[in-house]
């Protein structure tokens, strides 16, 4: 029978109640008395020069508050980077200054120029069309080569370049990568794009800042995935707002994927305006300004070489990459192509010799920053792709090439050649199971029947690692964050036994007000109803870095599990003087508290009692109450892995895919809840199938995105995707944490964009058509396009 309650059981999602009946509070759904309304008149022009700004006509008109410019926010500081990388010479990135509106210059389309503030939304936007803004047009640099090129416009005149840095990793061994290259029995070269995303989550960005001038203090309400450090960086930074009068609130938030982590302009303007009108001023995004405002992803153009000794093992790869950092640095922008990129570049694979240049470019452009999975499915994508095509040059089945290669299981822990450690792990167990779920041995029967359909048939694998939960701090310090990276929680236990979790990690559509409360209960033995998980809100939770990369049940789950452990020691002591026993003699299971070896008892809930009404414990020895704080700060990051198969049908008259079958064996460790995991997972492969098939973020050379709603961008549909198989049996728990979990949140969305193109080069091989690459989205006119330039 299966559990159904705790650790491992398939709770319902309790958050879904109120998101299902309607009930939920969303930031849009927060209105607050004598409420203004912000609208950001936004630069139509990728580059140029502001030569006036005429907002007499908007002011004037009925119903408008005031308009803000620039220069109404003298001595607001501009939106901070929270990473610094450094070059290969050891010498710091060029960052140049972000501001909260454009002062003298507009750098992409989307760049914000002035706020009209009005009492209603439509009376905002109506009053910003009669700003008068004079703009000399300058030309747009948005190719990233064309922006290194001697002599190109530069998006920063104060910078020397539009090279904001580049970064070599491990540098010590470029030299014996580039002679184990030239040494090499075989090398394969392949060069590839990882194509621009924008998010989409489902709730577009909201910021409501309010003021009370009583107590001079502040509080923003805000679609965030991390509010603690929204309200650090706008407090230390921006604004320059004392901690402790600064309030940052992020109720329920639908959908984040990286897109909610950063720290944005809107919301440190609300916050400033709210003060300065001494009203509260409410911003609500379309989704037309969100695809020119939101910080979008990936964007890499990368050359890869594997080397490859007589007896088909890797002895050596090398890339090349170009990261797109848009016009200005995101928050965690410099990292996604470096440390998050770079340090993943072994795989799965005992390659020795490991050398990966970056180069980051200001573009015209919107800013890019972590998208779910941030770097990983970058490093993954080249990884297998090259992999793939290595096999098919070695004419050697693409799974067992990898299975040659593979770290073994005794070989954890495992050294990489990239500055990390994987601490377990078992890559071969998750082969064979995709093998047996996806009846690999009856594939040819397959591509038989299709190819007598008139279609042909392809099976493409991919492998992935992901390092999870950036960790500890004071190694990602050392990389150039300019943040911790631990996580906290606060247990506290009320007077009758029920229990409240604060936490620092936020959830928007994780599912932890479930999934914590289930680690809670299974520790105590009481009923997960008896849990209420709270979060969002720095005036009631300690200080936490939020969510994101996969770190919350790892990360956040573990500062609860170390609380909850104070909790539980401090529950033994008041119990052992309740039973007359020693300390060291008591037990915790299924709720009651014994004395080993006897048959003494007594109940949790009697024992909180006790702990609130202490008549009859030494107060000398014991204080009252129950209520205990951990901050954690993990040792090493965690590894999930997996092996992800797909399995294609094109057809050759038109180019267009069918996804047939997908299946995916993931390690996540020990899971708590496999529903959730489960539908992690399926949103995961969307992403990465709707990357990898459909989604596009294009440019023109003038720095208009022509890809700019959902005419013209393509989400994947129902009707797009195909039934998914989802397995994780194959668990190697990691060996750092107290619950021994790994991440499961990103998986999905890392390994199925080079399964797909595997699967899609395979197809197109079998049926005659020998294609090197494809680069996504792999649209019907790009397949049939590359079918036609090898006939």
């Amino acid at each position: 029978m299966p559990k159904d309650q705790g650790i491992g059981a398939s709770s319902k999602r309790r958050e879904d109640v109120r998101f299902l009946t309607g009930t939920g509070n969303y930031t849009d759904d927060i209105n607050l008395m004598n409420q203004t309304y912000a609208h950001f008149l936004r630069s139509d022009v990728a580059h140029g020069t502001i030569n006036s700004i005429d907002a007499s006509a908007a002011e004037a008109m009925e119903g408008v508050v005031k308009v803000f410019t620039a220069k109404d926010l003298e001595g607001v500081g501009g939106i901070p980077c929270g990473w610094q990388v450094t070059d290969r010479e050891g010498n710091p990135m060029q960052e140049p200054k972000h501001p909260i509106l454009a002062e003298g210059k507009v750098r992409h389309v989307g760049d914000p120029i002035a706020v009209v503030i009005a009492e209603s939304p439509e009376l905002a936007r109506d009053a910003a069309e009669a700003v008068e803004v004079d703009i000399t047009e300058l030309p747009a640099v948005v190719d990233m080569k064309a922006a290194c090129a001697e002599g190109a416009t530069k998006v920063h005149d104060d910078l020397s370049s539009n090279l904001c840095y580049d970064w070599g990793f491990v540098e010590e061994n470029r030299d014996a990568v580039d002679q184990a290259i030239k040494n090499a029995a075989h090398v394969t070269t392949l060069e590839l794009t990882n194509n621009r995303l924008v998010a989409n989550p489902m709730e577009p960005r909201v910021a409501v800042g309010d003021y009370n001038r009583a107590n001079d203090e502040h509080t923003l309400y805000t679609t965030s995935q991390n509010p603690h450090v929204i309200r650090l960086l706008m407090g230390a930074f921006v604004l320059g707002i004392p901690e402790h009068k600064l309030r940052v609130v992020a109720p329920d938030v639908g959908g984040g994927f990286g897109t909610k982590i950063f720290h944005y302009a809107e919301e440190a303007f609300v916050t400033f305006a709210a003060k300065a009108l001494n009203r509260p001023v409410k911003w609500t995004c379309s989704r037309s300004e969100a695809f020119i405002s939101d910080a979008h992803g990936r964007d890499h153009v990368t050359k890869i070489e594997l080397a490859l000794d007589a007896d088909n093992k890797f002895t050596a790869i090398r890339t090349e990459t170009y990261a797109n950092m848009g016009a200005y640095l995101s928050t965690f922008a410099p990292s996604v192509p470096t440390w998050l990129h770079g340090t993943l570049m072994a795989g799965n694979y005992t390659t020795p010799l490991i050398y990966v240049n970056v180069k980051a470019v200001f573009t015209n452009t919107v800013p890019v920053d972590a998208y779910r999975g941030a770097g990983r499915p970058e490093a993954t994508f080249q990884l297998e792709r090259v992999v793939d095509k290595a096999a098919r040059e070695l004419g050697m089945d693409p799974a067992e090439l990898r299975r040659l290669n593979f770290i073994k299981p005794d070989q954890f822990p495992y050294e990489t050649p990239v500055a990390v450690a994987y601490d377990t792990g078992n890559y071969h167990a998750t082969l064979d199971k995709a093998l047996e779920l996806t009846d690999y041995a009856g594939f040819d029967a397959r591509v038989a029947q299709s190819t007598a359909n008139g279609k042909m048939r392809g099976f493409g694998i991919a492998h992935y690692i992901e390092a999870c939960g950036i960790a500890p701090s004071n190694l990602v310090g050392q990389l150039g964050a300019r943040a911790g990276l631990y996580e906290s929680a606060t247990v506290r236990v009320n007077a009758t036994g029920s229990i409240a979790v604060m936490t620092g990690s936020h959830s928007h559509g994780q599912g932890h007000e479930t999934t914590f409360a289930q680690v809670m209960a299974d520790m105590i033995g009481i009923d997960e109803s008896q849990v209420d998980i709270v979060h969002g809100d720095t005036s009631k939770t300690p200080m936490g870095m939020g969510t994101y990369g996969s770190r919350s049940i790892a990360v956040g789950g573990s500062a609860m599990v170390r609380a909850a452990e104070k909790v539980i020691n401090k529950a033994k002591k008041i119990a052992a003087h309740l039973m007359e026993a020693a300390d060291a003699d008591i037990e915790l299971k299924d709720g009651q508290f014994s004395v080993a070896g006897t048959d003494k008892s007594v109940a949790w809930g009697d024992v909180c009692l006790a702990a609130y009404v202490p008549h009859n414990y030494p107060l000398e020895e014991i204080e009252p109450g129950l209520e205990e704080t951990a901050f954690y700060d993990p040792a090493n990051f965690t590894y999930p892995s997996g092996a992800y198969f797909c399995e294609v049908e094109v057809d050759p008259g038109t180019g267009k895919i069918d996804i047939l079958g997908f299946t995916a064996a993931d390690d996540f460790g020990n899971v708590i809840n496999p529903m959730i995991v489960e539908g992690q997972v399926h949103g995961g492969l969307a992403q990465g199938l709707g990357q990898a098939m459909l989604e596009n973020c294009v440019y023109d050379d003038n720095g208009q995105l022509l890809s700019g709603s959902y005419m013209d961008y393509a989400m994947p549909r129902a009707h797009d995707l195909p039934n998914f198989t989802v397995d994780h049996s194959c668990q190697t728990p990691c060996t750092h944490n107290p619950l021994g979990v790994k991440g499961c949140g990103e998986a999905g969305a890392i390994g199925s964009p080079p399964a797909l193109v595997n699967a899609v080069i395979d197809a197109l091989h079998r049926g005659g058509y020998p294609v090197e690459h494809i680069d996504m989205p792999l649209s019907p006119s790009r397949v049939w396009n590359a079918m036609q330039s090898v006939k």
